[in-house]
């Protein structure tokens, strides 16, 4: 098995090695450390077309719970004894594919590993003077797009409304609260503690935020957003859902441009 303090130190530079972490069996629950392996290789060498991609950064998201599940799902599960998959943000260490050059950064898939071999598909380029090129997995990576797009494509939301988000200290709760108050909407969030919800509001600048662990959650939802809720942006479900549906108010319906 494997400790933080295994994980948190640097390959000696005159043996490097290629540091894997594999899914070792399936979950029940919440994952624990019996759950993955800790696997030490040598460095993979790029073949003609291939580059070697040097991990510096890695996005830990939500959507990898479901990932070392075998149920039903949009993407396929990672197989017992396979790398653990994520985004990452690399750095192009060996290179035989001419549209990439060593000491390029790329937002690729390596997963959970030092080292990664890739044939070019799927890699986006970033600059090499971003100072904060892990901003790629973040607020201008994924979890941004879904919050810009989720609240402004499909919750189109206007000013004045009342906007919840669910989960919203999280990656793209805390990015849509944002975009909803440069938007003029009052913003309230519902997280999990004390804690998140002073983050949320001192930090984030929501207007306020709900603590579902509470008892009475669902009064508390009710006496903060008294004239209903406009758009909700859902992320987790369960209570947290049932407590919103009752508040939300039903929107005119929008005119249907006549076919030509």
């Amino acid at each position: 098995m494997f400790n933080q303090h295994e994980i948190d130190q640097p390959m000696p530079h005159s043996t490097p090695l290629n540091r894997r972490i594999v899914l070792r069996k399936r979950p029940i629950g919440a994952p624990t450390l019996e759950d993955f392996q800790l696997e030490t290789r040598p460095v993979p060498e790029p073949q003609d077309g291939q580059l070697l991609l040097r991990t510096l950064y890695l996005s830990l998201d939500p959507y990898m719970r479901g990932r070392m599940s075998d149920a039903p799902s949009y993407a396929a599960p990672v197989a017992l004894g396979d790398v653990m998959v994520g985004g990452t943000v690399s750095r192009v260490q060996a290179s035989h594919n001419a549209n990439f050059q060593v000491g390029d950064l790329v937002l690729a898939y390596a997963g959970w590993q030092d080292y990664a071999l890739s044939d070019g598909k799927g890699l986006t380029k970033l600059d090499k003077q971003e100072p904060n090129p892990s901003h790629a997995l973040g607020v201008l990576g994924m979890p941004g797009f879904t919050a810009y797009m989720g609240l402004l494509d499909i919750g189109q939301p206007v000013a004045g409304e009342t906007v919840v988000v669910a989960a919203a200290s999280g990656a793209v709760g805390s990015v849509v609260g944002q975009i909803a108050k440069i938007k003029g909407c009052r913003v309230v969030g519902i997280a999990g503690g004390a804690a998140k919800c002073r983050y949320v509001v001192d930090s984030l600048g929501f207007d306020q935020c709900v603590d579902h662990h509470d008892a009475d959650f669902e009064a508390q939802l009710a006496a903060t957003c008294t004239r209903g809720i406009d758009v909700y942006f859902e992320s987790v479900g369960g209570a947290v859902f049932d407590a919103v549906l009752p508040r939300l108010q039903a929107r005119p319906p929008q005119p249907v441009c006549a076919k030509s």
